[in-house]
């Protein structure tokens, strides 16, 4: 499977993710095919422009934290997006019994 490819199935598998949930970057990697290769996503995610329509900032690792460092812009961004759609955090972290999409 080409490069172009992955990312695309990745890209869609994002764009299922509704407002208000998240997906761990292994979720996504399985919906998009690829189970396994959860860095596969992480490079995809970071491959994106900035005014995409993906929406990047509801993936999150599998603790339910921001992978980016914590002070890091991006961190900041992502937060803020999960925030403003609802997403609590508890120490640092989103309870993904709770917020966890089910994306089947």
């Amino acid at each position: 499977m080409a490069a172009g490819e992955r990312r695309g199935r990745i890209y869609a598998a994002v764009r299922r993710i509704p407002a208000g949930r998240v997906a761990t970057y292994g979720q996504i990697a399985a919906l998009a095919g690829l189970r396994g290769q959860a860095r596969l996503v992480g490079y995809a995610l970071a491959a994106l422009d900035i005014d995409t329509d993906v929406p990047w900032h509801r993936v999150v690792n599998a603790r339910g934290a921001i992978s980016l460092p914590a002070h890091d812009h991006g961190a900041l961004m992502q937060r803020a997006r999960l925030e403003a759609e609802g997403i609590e955090f508890r120490d640092g972290r989103i309870p993904l019994a709770k917020w966890r999409w089910g994306g089947h």
